[in-house]
């Protein structure tokens, strides 16, 4: 079950497209547009879009005392992000990192993932939920999406599990949230650890509860364009003391920490790296969580708002979420683009005549730059390599690319597109235009085909 508009079925939509009248009557901003801007007409809006990151005299003042101090290694104020965020997210527990990419590693190694282990996981992600699994020398399993909410699909969990199965990584992609439910049930049943990837997804709800909170350990980012961010950063949050302290320890070169004591005088007790954040991100970080909770709010509103309006215009289908999603989180705003409704306009034309229409959006979203992730070359390279030739059955590795075919995911990548969460941050107006923009190239769709 799934959350859908009331507003108009598809089937009405396009039975209203048909007819001129019928349109307009069933969404205003579909009838007669002027000329496209990229065919050289008047752009719908010329006014820039909220920018991102949000500098603020407060982010300054907070950062020039630690910058004088000359303490910049972790230290206090990296602490106090950490309470802080913890506090902020509902969980005992915080450790930040130097960015998501390490806490998900720190979280892998300190469950004791390694090599012959198979971690399940989704293929429509960005390539930093997986190379965790593959530094590891652990295997990626790919289970395909929901094709309407774009999340790993819990219905197919459960055939990829094996003998070697040992976590599942769920990934709340673009800031919409798993079936946490069932895939919680389903790692209980199997007794699987479940290492949520968050990364995108800050302050997302499911059921009143935040992500990052609902496994056993949770990734978040806190890179440029996420919705709270230092610029770079990260952080792993958890409940669990004994498995926090051994977060820290990997993640500080392997020293002593809380339950994970030295017993014998060793200064370096596991094998380890060091991803520890510096004191000036945790002051930005610390300072740009004053503003998270009312961002979050209105670019929950904004994309309601927009929903209800996307999904009038044949050929724009808005991601949904299911409905124990009480809170979305919004990295991008997602939408599939049906070419053709629009008469076959290809998606790379279709976005130039947006952006001439002054709404920038993204095919990628952030997510997908290449291939689906099962398909790029960091997993050949995996495969290939000596350590995955010596731990894995060469039956096993011939098999991988067809045992890991991901066919609702191949479809979605050709056709996402969307906006930033930045652009959610903008006035209703500004909604405004992205459905004026859009519905203006739906009503020259022949045109534009004829002439781009």
């Amino acid at each position: 079950m799934r959350i859908h508009n009331p507003a108009l079925t598809r089937r009405q939509v396009l039975k209203a497209a048909s007819s001129g009248a019928a349109a307009a009557a069933a969404a205003p901003w579909l009838r007669a547009a002027s000329e496209p801007a990229i065919l050289g007409g008047q752009p719908v809006r010329t006014a820039p879009f909220p920018r991102w990151p949000n500098f603020r005299e407060r982010d300054e003042q907070a950062l020039l005392p630690v910058l004088r101090s000359g303490v910049w290694s972790r230290a206090k104020v990296v602490e106090e992000a950490e309470r802080r965020f913890a506090r902020l997210m509902g969980a005992k527990y915080c450790l930040a990192t130097c960015n998501g990419t390490n806490a998900i590693f720190t979280a892998i190694r300190a469950l004791g993932i390694g090599a012959g282990d198979e971690v399940i996981t989704t293929p429509y992600t960005f390539v930093a939920s997986v190379l965790p699994i593959l530094l590891a020398d652990a295997l990626p399993v790919f289970v395909d999406i929901d094709p309407q909410t774009w999340q790993m699909d819990p219905a197919k969990i459960e055939a990829k599990i094996t003998r070697n199965t040992v976590a599942i990584l769920p990934v709340h992609i673009l800031g919409g949230i798993c079936d946490m439910d069932r895939i919680g049930a389903i790692a209980k049943k199997h007794n699987l650890r479940i290492i949520e990837d968050a990364c995108e997804a800050h302050g997302g709800e499911w059921r009143g509860r935040k992500v990052g909170t609902l496994g056993d350990l949770g990734c978040f980012s806190f890179q440029t364009g996420k919705t709270l961010t230092c610029g770079e950063g990260g952080a792993i949050l958890g409940d669990d003391e004994r498995l926090m302290d051994r977060c820290r320890s990997f993640h500080n070169m392997g020293r002593p920490y809380g339950s994970l004591a030295s017993t014998s005088g060793e200064g370096h007790l596991i094998v380890s790296t060091k991803c520890r954040m510096a004191e000036y991100q945790a002051s930005i970080l610390i300072t740009q969580m004053e503003t998270f909770d009312a961002e979050c709010q209105r670019r929950s509103e904004n994309a309601a708002y927009l929903t209800e309006r996307l999904q009038q215009i044949p050929g724009i289908v808005p991601r949904t979420d299911y409905p124990e999603v009480t809170r979305t989180a919004f990295y991008y705003y997602g939408f599939r683009y049906k070419h053709e409704e629009f008469d076959g306009l290809p998606r790379a034309k279709f976005i130039a005549a947006l952006a001439a229409e002054g709404v920038r959006a993204s095919r990628t979203l952030g997510v997908i730059e290449g291939k689906p992730i099962n398909k790029e070359g960091c997993i050949r390279d995996a495969l290939r390599s000596k350590a995955y030739q010596r731990i894995y059955p060469k039956e096993k590795l011939a098999n991988y690319a067809a045992d890991n075919e991901c066919p609702e995911c191949d479809r979605l990548v050709p056709e996402t597109v969307g906006f930033h969460q930045s652009m959610l941050l903008g006035s209703r107006d500004d909604m405004d235009d992205i459905v004026r923009a859009i519905a203006k190239i739906y009503e020259n769709r022949r045109k534009l085909v004829s002439r781009l």
